[in-house]
């Protein structure tokens, strides 16, 4: 994992140019809401008055958790595997979402309990064959959690150095919702109940089996404060190496896609190591997974969309994408007042 302190995007020079370009744009001052306001955030993040997206994106981490042994999912840990098959297949909502959008899709295996053969589409970067159980032990060591840092950041240096400047992340794994409850609660300091939600639908009793789950890790591993350490304690492979493509994404000045609930919690671990990260993020979607509306109010973020989705693997990204590419190409393309002879205001 690098060291390099992640540059803020904040410009009042540019901020000033990208401005004036909006409000020059043949339509009355703010006429295009938000799309402005996504226009002018990609413009600071690509340093760019016309910036254009290139070679786009879609990863998908995948990884097994050892707490699916304490029932906190509807469907068994063989989901993770299967869904990975079906992702390489082109048969799953992800597939469908970013080849409507424009994005390269690929799938990280990151610690999922299976045996892959090789695929053009699979990234094989497994660090085991899933975590330990978090309510039981550390998920991790901290050295694991290090290495799958430094891993996420090098596929996305790979990626910055084929021409790619944006990129979102997406995930599959059985019970990552669990893990990724119980990193939002440490890391943000809400209650358990406003973190953990039903992940694939669970029921109420089951719900009420989760929430104990999650209150009994963070009692385990009280003593896990420190960004790593909670990672180690808490996470989850394909979260620990989405945490560190978040860092090498923002090292890299890439237009970061955040999908939803768990790569939220991949963005606040990767938040708690550098603050700067989340300059880069454009927050795709307010999920239906309780505890998404509190994480995105910790970011500030408003999200693009808000279509009850939880379902993970980036759709929510892959969904909103089309609206980044247009807020870019109206930034880039669209005429001036000037150039298109357009008569402008009279009136203030």
């Amino acid at each position: 994992m690098s060291g390099t302190e992640i540059v803020r995007i904040a410009d009042p020079q540019l901020a000033a140019q990208l401005a004036a370009r909006i409000d020059g744009k043949t339509k009355p001052l703010g006429a295009l809401g938000g799309l402005e306001t996504l226009a002018a955030r990609i413009g600071l993040i690509l340093r760019a008055e016309a910036p254009v997206l290139t070679a786009p994106h879609l990863l998908v981490f995948a990884a097994d958790h050892g707490v699916a042994a304490e029932g906190v999912s509807l469907y068994p840990q063989d989901v993770t595997w299967q869904m990975v098959m079906n992702y390489l297949g082109g048969g799953a909502a992800a597939n469908v979402f970013s080849a409507n959008a424009g994005l390269t899709l690929r799938v990280v295996d990151a610690g999922v309990n299976h045996r892959f053969d090789p695929h053009p589409a699979l990234i094989d970067r497994k660090l085991g064959h899933g975590t330990r159980n978090l309510a039981r032990e550390c998920a991790m060591s901290r050295e694991e959690a290090v290495r799958a840092l430094a891993l996420g950041e090098a596929l996305v240096n790979d990626l910055a150095q084929a021409g790619t400047n944006v990129v979102a992340f997406g995930e599959m794994g059985i019970a990552n919702t669990t893990a990724a409850s119980a990193l939002m609660a440490r890391l943000t300091g809400l209650p358990v109940d406003q973190c953990v939600g039903r992940g694939t639908g669970l029921g109420d009793a089951a719900l009420v089996r989760k929430r104990a789950v999650v209150q009994g890790a963070l009692a385990l591993h009280s003593g896990a404060l420190a960004p790593l350490d909670v990672l180690a304690a808490l996470g989850g492979f394909e979260i620990a190496m989405m945490a560190g493509a978040f860092l090498g994404a923002a090292r890299s000045r890439m237009v970061i896609l955040v999908d939803g609930f768990i790569a939220g919690a991949a963005l606040l671990v990767a938040e708690a190591l550098d603050p700067a990260v989340p300059d880069y993020c454009v927050f795709a979607h307010l999920s239906g997974e309780n505890g998404h509306g509190a994480m995105l109010r910790h970011f500030g973020a408003t999200p693009l969309l808000s279509l009850d989705l939880r379902l993970g693997e980036g759709t929510g990204a892959a969904l909103a994408y089309p609206l980044v590419r247009a807020a870019a190409a109206f930034l880039a393309d669209m005429a001036s007042f000037t150039s298109a002879g357009v008569s402008e205001r009279i009136v203030e």
